[in-house]
């Protein structure tokens, strides 16, 4: 039986020829291609095998491709804003998208939007399942990382918030990127920061197990399946290992380069942007702000392939092909449904409170207010007023955090 096939799946942001590309990851061959838009930062997903799924570069739409289809686009699943990062249980079942500090669930099988979490202050910027969906991981612009059981999220009182299981606030600046490893609800996850450090945690009992401070900003940052080493990409270009079975026994510690100039990888000119490791823990794929994916071989730390896109890459990951993916006849199981943009039983105008369930007045409330129009003119100006005060806010935090991790001269 031939040993399954590992591919390199990348998109970058100027998308010329094609919104994302496949390639077989050791020969570099072009397995297939797609067209149509620009997919952002953490906005790929794989869904059960059968569709590739690319949330929009400041767009409020996901593309939805057919694996087999390739330069057709199947299907827009709009959405009520820009989706900031985008992620789907390995289960198939649900579909998990951050849209500006909000959190969307879908079920895939009705289309359904089964609840909006909004328990972020700033834009949510990563999103990960762990490896049995039990759990779903968020990191924000607020500096936070929520970890979400997924059973109390959808079991959740009506008349209760849902509340995440734990909140981890040991970040002083945005999340740039988090990993989940193997365990499911036994599982460790990596966030990186502008903070400079990466910390790892333990879902089960939401404890801090190691915090590692680098030099700069980490962008990016992956683990190996055995979870021996953990990799983080710096702004600088630069691509740092850290062996988790080696390290000291304390919970905080700095990372040397000067020390650890072996556990360095060098050759990308500006910011990495994403990483991902083989299955067999020997090759990293890396993608980068200079326009370049590259992949290096870990034990010789040496650059083995560079490819070139067209603009700076904004996803980079390796996986098994699925057999979607390989036959040219295969058909998903399944159509897609069309994915609602609104809780279930909210009106067009609804305004989802923090927690994801839905403000709704009643008839007896619209007539005091003075009649149904009048309530819809009220209603709209509250929500450019909302819309207004998110705009005043982010705009301060960005202006904040640019200034803090401005280079001193």
């Amino acid at each position: 039986m031939a040993a399954p096939m590992e591919v390199a799946v990348c998109t970058d942001s100027a998308a010329q020829l094609w919104s994302c590309v496949v390639w077989e990851l050791h020969s570099g061959a072009n397995l297939l291609t797609y067209r149509g838009g620009q997919a952002g930062p953490r906005g790929l997903a794989l869904l059960n095998g059968e569709y590739l799924l690319a949330a929009q570069l400041g767009k409020n739409y996901i593309s939805a491709w057919e694996l087999q289809r390739k330069d057709q686009l199947q299907q827009k699943i709009m959405c009520p804003g820009p989706v900031t990062c985008l992620t789907t249980s390995p289960n198939g079942l649900y579909v998990l998208a951050g849209i500006a500090e909000s959190i969307y669930l879908w079920e895939v099988s009705t289309g359904n939007l089964l609840v909006i979490l909004s328990r972020h202050y700033q834009d949510v910027s990563c999103l990960q399942f762990t490896g049995d969906s039990s759990h779903f991981l968020s990191g924000g612009k607020d500096c936070l990382v929520l970890a979400w059981s997924l059973c109390s999220v959808l079991q959740v009182d009506p008349s209760r918030t849902p509340a995440p299981r734990h909140v981890w606030s040991r970040h002083t600046l945005p999340i740039t990127d988090l990993h989940c490893g193997f365990g499911g609800p036994l599982a460790r996850v990596a966030t990186s920061s502008l903070d400079q450090t990466v910390k790892l945690w333990e879902v089960s009992s939401g404890e801090l197990l190691l915090s590692v401070l680098f030099d700069v900003g980490i962008m990016a940052v992956t683990m190996d399946l055995a979870e021996h080493h953990l990799f983080c990409g710096g702004s600088d270009g630069s691509i740092f290992q850290v062996d988790l079975c080696t390290w000291p026994g304390q919970r905080e510690k700095s990372f040397q380069p000067e020390q650890d100039n072996g556990k360095v990888f060098r050759g990308h000119r500006n910011q990495v942007t994403c990483l991902s490791v083989s299955t067999d823990g020997s090759v990293l794929l890396s993608g980068s702000h200079d326009e370049t994916v590259r992949l290096w071989d870990i034990q010789s730390k040496q650059c083995i392939r560079t490819v070139t896109l067209k603009g700076p890459v904004t996803n980079a990951s390796i996986m098994l092909a699925p057999v979607s993916m390989l036959s040219s006849d295969f058909r998903p199981g399944l159509p897609l449904p069309h994915f609602n943009k609104h809780l279930l039983g909210a009106e067009h105008g609804d305004e989802p409170h923090r927690g994801g369930f839905t403000l709704r007045l009643g008839l007896h409330q619209q007539s005091v207010l003075g009649g149904q129009d009048q309530l819809r003119i009220r209603v709209a100006e509250l929500e450019d007023e909302v819309h207004n005060l998110r705009k005043v806010n982010r705009d301060l935090f960005d202006f904040s955090t640019r200034i803090i991790t401005r280079p001193a001269k």
